[in-house]
């Protein structure tokens, strides 16, 4: 090269760095359109000018061109391959496209090439928790604030990770400490409400959501939150609003759909609840939880035939389950028939949950030479229930945070030889994880009331009463009939069974059930009764009785039979064992029967009387009575429901001597022999796992008492 040609490149040279700089500075003062003008001068004059294409890259990702921020930022690291700064741009873009196993591999090759930037660590953090990698999202955000202690982001991400893994005072603590760092950070407020919701701490949780809306109206996920918080409070029509808010900000959020859903199931608008559970799945395919609150749904519905509801079930199966199925499970288990079983329980409600009043008389009164118990907790927020659950079995799983592969493993590791699903379709559910096929037998049985639908779930415990001869197709797992479905303990501090009618007085009847379970039919046959005893009164204690719109139109629908509201007692006490000492018969519902608060009133002396309707969830209340040798409150139709009622009110002196009686025939009967289920449950178990070691398919059972 001779020297002109020296000069001239030189001046090339030159030039392309003043454009450069000129860019630089346009692009830094926001002024984006010059800066992309003169970030493609650049690149006419010098093709292979790689900061100006990670320029144009950083620019198109900012406004929301993805794709070419990814095909520029490619295209300089192909001129640069070391240079970390384009590796973790690339990962921004990767995430906004929500690829995020690329992203992380490219935040990776940033980090590996600086390990020195905290930011990025931070970014590989929060895409790892997209991807459900909590653990190492955790790792990454620990080493983005090792590396820059007050970097408020970093503490905020790793709040969120925490939470995921249902460690939720750490959580807390990262959430506040990304706030004192900032303050202003609107993300961060609505994250520790989050967490706070998790805690159980829901007015915390409201202030914390309403700060975060202050700082950014448009804050969707705090406007979704707020809404949910407001329902753990019992605030429907607030939460509604908050949903409906939420859905006109982002209408296609799946999440959103199934928390208005649930809102709406609430406050007693089936329907509608369902059609937007449906709208929720439409939008996300994978959404298995908005599918499963829909057959939640199904079972509250007045009108709707037993074998309709269950095609549903089959439905989510299908969707969900099947495509997780082991295409030929193989398993370690040593097959010795009468070997002591490793037996593992999955459930949410090791906690304080009504479910607790019939899980923990069976952990504790299990054989331990019989039996070795692995209990899999999928409890974010534990508490002294959690810690008696604890005591009870050999080995405590915290499951919380697992992927359901990586779940399976552990119970595959474990070599369970029955795992039993206490939730059903309820919330947190693991049944993906039983669509894997993790343990040779599976059973469901408890939480839920009704088949799960799964073909990879082998047995489903009932008794004769809870699900009668004849139901049998509408189970996809083989019915194990027991004795009786479950053993009940009673809460600490429930008091005596006090006489609460005076002679003379008008009779009290009451329902202390959840709102979603009173339909048009419930209205009727109970304004029925109300009309036939003059002077009564009808309790209804829940939650859910908090909200305005709901009492309003549950007394419309009474106004409507010619009852006045003034008969209506509506509200919520929390404990309610007053409540319940106060009412003089209780009204079960239908066609789905209320559970826990059934057998609560009969200990403190509350008759109930009960339509047997569908199998499971609409026969339990028949289950109750039968074993505590009260078939006579059992109706079959609305009118003899109706006629019952009326006939238990006019006769005082039977409603007297059922007072006093009804605690100590509830403590003689199945339901509360601990130590009789526990052993009828081992002999099912026994069963069960004979006819696998033999190579023999599920069969229904019939467990002798």
């Amino acid at each position: 090269m001779n020297r002109a040609q020296r000069r001239i490149e030189a001046a090339n040279g030159g030039a392309v760095a003043r454009l450069f700089a000129d860019a630089l500075r346009m692009h830094r003062a926001g002024r984006l359109n010059e800066a992309l003008a003169l970030y493609r001068r650049v690149l006419e004059r010098d093709p292979h000018h790689a900061d100006s294409m990670h320029r144009l890259g950083e620019i198109a990702h900012s406004v929301g061109g993805h794709d070419l921020a990814v095909e520029m930022i490619e295209k300089a690291i192909a001129v640069v391959p070391q240079a970390a700064r384009f590796h973790a741009t690339l990962g921004a873009a990767l995430a906004a496209q929500g690829k995020l196993d690329e992203a992380v591999a490219a935040y990776r090759r940033a980090v590996g090439i600086d390990p020195s930037v905290a930011a990025t660590y931070g970014n590989l953090g929060a895409a790892l928790r997209d991807l459900g990698q909590f653990e190492e999202s955790a790792a990454a955000c620990r080493r983005a604030i090792a590396l820059e202690p007050d970097l408020a982001e970093a503490h905020n991400d790793l709040g969120i990770a925490l939470y995921q893994l249902g460690r939720l005072d750490e959580a807390e603590a990262c959430c506040r400490r990304a706030l004192s760092l900032n303050p202003n950070f609107a993300v961060a407020h609505s994250n520790l409400g989050n967490v706070l919701q998790g805690l159980g701490r829901f007015k915390e949780a409201v202030a914390c959501y309403r700060r975060a809306l202050a700082l950014r109206p448009d804050l969707a996920a705090a406007l979704s939150n707020l809404g949910a918080a407001f329902q753990q409070l019992g605030l429907l029509d607030d939460a509604l609003a908050c949903y409906r808010q939420t859905l006109a900000l982002t209408p296609a959020d799946a999440e959103v759909h199934t928390n208005l859903g649930n809102a709406l199931r609430d406050l007693g608008k089936l329907d509608e609840a369902t059609a937007t559970y449906r709208r929720a799945y439409e939008i996300d395919r994978r959404n298995f939880k908005a599918h499963s609150n829909c057959l939640f749904c199904l079972n509250y519905a007045p009108d709707l035939p037993a074998e309709a509801i269950f095609t549903e079930y089959q439905r989510w199966d299908e969707a969900h389950a099947r495509p997780l199925a082991p295409a030929t499970p193989r398993y370690d288990n040593d097959r010795s028939p009468e070997r002591r079983l490793r037996i593992g329980y999955v459930s949410p409600d090791f906690r304080r949950h009504a479910a607790r009043h019939f899980i923990e008389p069976v952990l504790a009164r299990h054989d331990k030479s019989m039996v070795e118990l692995f209990a899999y907790a999928e409890v974010a927020c534990e508490d002294e229930v959690t810690a008696r659950f604890k005591s009870y079995v050999d080995h405590w799983r915290p499951t919380v945070g697992l992927s359901g592969e990586d779940m399976a493993e552990r119970i595959r590791a474990d070599r369970i030889d029955i795992l039993v699903d206490l939730a059903g379709h309820t919330r947190d559910h693991r049944l993906l994880v039983f669509a894997r096929k993790p343990a040779p037998v599976q059973v469901s049985w408890l939480g839920y009331g009704y088949t799960t639908g799964l073909e990879a779930i082998d047995y489903f415990l009932a008794d004769p009463q809870f699900a009668p001869a004849g139901c049998e197709h509408l189970f996809s797992e083989k019915l194990a009939r027991l004795p009786i479905f479950g053993v009940y303990r009673p809460a600490e501090g429930m008091g005596s069974a006090e006489t609460a009618r005076r002679p003379g007085a008008s009779v009290t009847f009451g329902s202390l059930t959840r709102s979603v379970r009173i339909n048009r039919r419930v209205v009727r046959s109970w304004a029925a009764i109300l009309s036939a005893t003059p002077g009564s009164r009808l309790v209804l204690n829940s939650l859910n009785f908090r909200t305005v719109s709901l009492c309003d139109d549950l007394a419309n629908q009474f106004a409507a039979y010619g009852i006045e509201r003034e008969r209506l007692l509506m509200g919520c006490d929390s404990p309610p064992w007053d409540v319940l000492r106060s009412i003089d018969i209780g009204l079960d519902c239908f066609p789905h029967n209320s559970g826990t608060t059934l057998i609560e009133g009969l200990y403190l002396g509350v008759p109930f009387v009960t339509l047997a309707a569908r199998p499971s969830v609409g026969r339990l209340g028949a289950a109750i009575l039968t074993a505590v040798g009260h078939p006579e409150w059992i109706a079959s139709t609305e009118d003899e429901y109706v006629a019952k009622a009326v006939a238990l009110a006019h006769d005082p002196a039977r409603l007297v001597a059922s007072r006093a009686a009804l605690r100590a025939q509830l403590e003689a009967s199945p339901l509360m022999d601990e130590v009789g289920f526990a052993g009828v449950l081992e002999r099912a178990y026994r069963a069960m796992w004979r006819r696998w070691c033999a190579g023999e398919s599920p069969e229904a059972l019939s467990i002798p008492a």
